[in-house]
């Protein structure tokens, strides 16, 4: 069977950027900036992101495109003779099965949200009754199952479609709403009495809240957040290599990626803090800030539901995005591996992903005195597998695959990288590719199991 490819360089592009586009742009990145001293907290983040996270993402990107097939039947390609690097591609399939464990109830949030916002659920509600609504929310174990099924069911209804005819055609849509959606919203919060002291807070370095943060923390937090940002390590974004052409060279579509995640990333800032800054909210509410803190900016502003609605529907197109990339990523893995038809592969992992999202929809009810790593609930406790485990070591496994001579090879991995026109990856790298990435990525490694 002949495999499938994009039928653009405009769709390769954005499905893959939508892939590392998720909700942790938008969710973590403004709050983790603010934390760590706003500007001298962004720029250390692009130093990292072009020194960490454009380099793995060619090489996942290198694997799939070279080998044409998804993480294990890649690996099995490549690989010397007798050598078990596909193994970790058995990894990657569970890593990604076991985010979307966790991430279809968040997408579920948003589009739950979404609704209330547009169903006029917050009009006239303040205070602990806006933070009301998204307790009665986790409590429901009925309303939390429906929002999950639904993203759930509409993610693997776009997939049966096809890479072309599905997951490109809406994701290009999606994307270039989402794209649309957070200009209009940045533009509004600009434009709010009080915006420009969120935008200092925000983007103007500050070594009294830098020296507060502590540097080291402030440089670590920025290599965790550019190096989670795209997702590497569990080939969510191995598989797009597989279906895009030899016509560009890789380090030129990895800078582009990162370039329309970053401009997410930023841009969500400019959305939430000059809108906390102008209402008097104090944007340090961590993982409470979009369900609680911004709804209560929402409600105090004019046409707050209209604003509040477009916000949570930006926030859909996030998630779903992401969530529809790695379902394709199971599905392809299924293909490849079992050669099921793409419609057995549906059938079979759309039931799979309702069932498994289950302990998440009911750690916040029925299970809520349930605590599994550390203490952690259920969510928690599959995020920190996926996060902190599963997407370094990952990382790391496709580092070591394309420098060492234990596996595909520089040289190999190198010509792959560059094959075609646009940026190209200079010889002269490999030294610190081979001795002084891995280290970088073992500090991560070791620092988020510690």
């Amino acid at each position: 069977m002949k495999r499938e490819s994009f039928h653009s360089r405009l769709g390769f592009l954005l499905v893959s950027a939508g892939c590392a586009i998720g909700i942790g742009n938008v969710w973590k990145f403004p709050y983790v900036a603010g934390a760590n001293g706003g500007g001298i907290f962004v720029l250390f983040y692009l130093l990292f992101l072009v020194m960490m996270g454009v380099p793995v993402l060619t090489m996942e990107l290198a694997v799939g495109r070279a080998s044409r097939k998804s993480a294990v039947l890649g690996y099995r390609a490549l690989e010397p003779a007798g050598s078990l690097w596909h193994i970790h591609g058995w990894f990657c399939v569970a890593g990604c099965c076991l985010l979307m464990m966790y991430y279809t109830t968040v997408s579920g949030w948003m589009l739950g949200y979404f609704f209330k916002f547009a169903a006029g659920t917050f009009d006239g509600l303040e205070g602990t009754a806006i933070d009301g609504v998204f307790h009665a929310m986790l409590a429901n174990p009925g309303e939390m199952t429906v929002w999950m099924a639904v993203t759930v069911l509409t993610g693997f209804l776009v997939c049966s479609f096809g890479l072309q005819k599905g997951l490109e055609r809406i994701t290009k849509g999606m994307m270039l709403g989402l794209l649309g959606l957070i200009v209009l919203l940045a533009a509004h919060s600009l434009l709010l009495p009080g915006a420009a002291e969120g935008v200092r807070f925000y983007l103007l370095p500050s070594l009294q809240r830098a020296r507060e943060a502590g540097l080291g923390g402030v440089i670590t937090a920025a290599m965790n957040q550019a190096f989670f940002t795209l997702s590497l390590g569990i080939a969510a974004m191995e598989i797009f290599g597989s279906y895009m052409s030899k016509e560009h060279t890789l380090t030129g579509e990895a800078v582009r990626i990162c370039g329309l995640d970053t401009f997410v990333a930023l841009m969500s800032g400019l959305i939430i803090f000059p809108a906390c800054f102008s209402f008097g909210v104090q944007p340090d509410a961590g993982p409470d800030l979009i369900f609680l803190t911004l709804p209560k900016v929402f409600g105090g502003m004019a046409g707050g539901r209209l604003w509040g609605a477009l916000f949570f529907l930006f926030m859909t197109f996030a998630s779903f995005s992401t969530l529809i990339a790695v379902f394709e990523n199971l599905l392809s893995s299924a293909i490849d591996n079992f050669g099921w038809s793409r419609k057995k592969a549906v059938a079979v992992h759309c039931v799979l992903i309702l069932v498994a999202s289950m302990p998440c929809v009911l750690g916040y009810n029925l299970w809520q005195d349930l605590r599994l790593i550390g203490g952690r609930d259920v969510l928690d406790s599959e995020d920190f597998l996926v996060s902190n485990l599963l997407l370094p070591l990952g990382s790391l496994v496709y580092l070591l695959f394309c420098v060492t001579k234990w596996g595909w090879g520089f040289d190999n991995y190198l010509t792959e990288a560059n094959t075609g026109t646009g940026l190209k990856l200079p010889r002269c790298l490999k030294p610190y590719f081979q001795f002084t990435l891995p280290v970088l990525i073992l500090v991560i490694l070791l620092q988020g199991l510690l």
